[in-house]
């Protein structure tokens, strides 16, 4: 028996080639690079762009975020600390927060989700649901209307 599992190796992804995305329908100025897209357990990894002095939405999310911090500087609304360039913060799952970039630079982070990642108004109430499949089709409707023809960024061989 030949297993699936065994033809998974190490993959590498062109991350330059890839397109910078708005983070629509929240804001045009909130960018995302899609880097890769696990459908087996709802992992998604990206760059996140988000300009300095901007708050982004409030959101929740039910699995582990992680966050390293490639340029710039930021923190949550809702706590004392300030992640600066080199900077790894770990979300854990069932918490809520409200990223804020720094005023100066803008803040590019890459961020590993695990599962859904709710975008929520002031009581908590949600608005919205990201997850790896909202972010292919985010990536697939880019693509389409860009006429840049996609990568397969849920595959584990690379691309």
């Amino acid at each position: 028996m030949t297993y699936f599992a065994s033809a998974v190796g190490a993959a590498v992804t062109d991350v330059e080639a890839l397109p910078w995305i708005p983070f629509l329908p929240y804001s045009e100025e909130l960018k995302l690079k899609i880097i890769r897209l696990n459908p087996v357990n709802g992992e998604w990894v990206s760059l996140l762009r988000v300009p300095a002095g901007m708050e982004m939405p409030k959101h929740y999310h039910s699995g582990t975020v992680h966050v390293y911090t490639l340029s710039g500087s930021w923190g949550y609304k809702e706590h004392d600390w300030i992640a600066g360039p080199g900077s790894f913060v770990f979300e854990t799952a069932a918490s809520a927060h409200t990223p804020v970039a720094e005023a100066g630079e803008d803040v590019v982070t890459l961020n590993i989700v695990m599962g859904d990642w709710n975008i929520v108004d002031e009581n908590d109430a949600v608005l919205a649901v990201e997850n790896w499949k909202t972010m292919l089709k985010r990536y697939d409707d880019y693509c389409a209307a860009s006429g840049i023809a996609p990568v397969d960024i849920t595959s584990f061989a690379g691309n």
